[in-house]
């Protein structure tokens, strides 16, 4: 499997030799369609939403391979409270039950775990479960990350500018260094790659103030189906990019 990744991050051009590939340092991932990926198979919401965590594990062995510094999943939105409460409730206790299960493999494989979002409106044990999770990576030097929990992009520059006004001076002239350094994201670059699976091209307020260059991927893959092969693929179309970032 290792040497399939490293001919993969070669591709062959039609006037040269194989060039390597630019790999992107941060890639953040809307993880859209487990829903439709259980429907189309006749199975309940859950069942979707569980065989989306074996993708959060391809996508982190693979990016961890490809020496890709940062990857950030939408896990769930402010939004997405508006669920049925079932699906709701599934969803939290499959994210303590994550943490249960994966926390000793992440520590060994050297993974910094950090969740980000109104982590205050999440219920009290699953916060000890997320802090401790944080604590027990903190040192860790490896593959970044970042849970996006009770996300939302609007939310998080609203706290920002919060945050800021909450300190403020007389006289405070707000720039956008300012406001960076207060979101939830402070210290994280923003991401190279966007990728969104399941086919739908919108942003569902993510990451809406660092995404302003990011390369937007998108894909009809659902979720569940998105593995090592499908990553190495939106890498490969990122390394076609020319990127301007508004110059030319």
């Amino acid at each position: 499997m290792i040497n399939r990744l490293i001919k993969k991050l070669f591709f062959k051009t039609s006037t040269g030799p194989a060039q390597k590939l630019n790999t992107p340092r941060h890639i953040a991932v809307i993880m859209d369609g487990n829903g439709r990926w259980a429907q189309k198979r006749k199975l309940p919401r859950a069942a979707g939403h569980r065989v989306g965590l074996e993708s959060i594990r391809a996508a982190i062995k693979t990016c961890a391979r490809l020496d890709v510094k940062y990857l950030t999943v939408y896990a769930f939105s402010t939004e997405n409270w508006s669920r049925p409460k079932e699906e709701v409730s599934f969803l939290m206790g499959l994210i303590l039950e994550s943490i249960d299960r994966e926390i000793n493999e992440l520590i060994g494989k050297g993974v910094k775990v950090r969740f980000l979002g109104r982590l205050g409106g999440i219920e009290k044990k699953i916060r000890e479960k997320i802090e401790a999770a944080v604590e027990k990576t903190k040192n860790n030097t490896g593959l970044n990350f970042q849970i996006m929990l009770n996300y939302g992009g609007r939310a998080e520059i609203t706290d920002a500018v919060n945050k800021i006004l909450g300190s403020a001076k007389h006289g405070l002239t707000v720039d956008e260094e300012m406001i960076t350094d207060n979101l939830y994201t402070a210290g994280i670059p923003d991401p190279d790659l966007l990728i969104r699976t399941g086919g739908e091209h919108r942003i569902s307020n993510f990451l809406l103030w660092e995404i302003a260059y990011s390369e937007i991927y998108v894909t009809k893959t659902l979720w569940p189906d998105f593995r090592e092969k499908e990553l190495i693929k939106a890498v490969e179309d990122f390394s076609s990019r020319n990127r301007r970032f508004g110059g030319l």
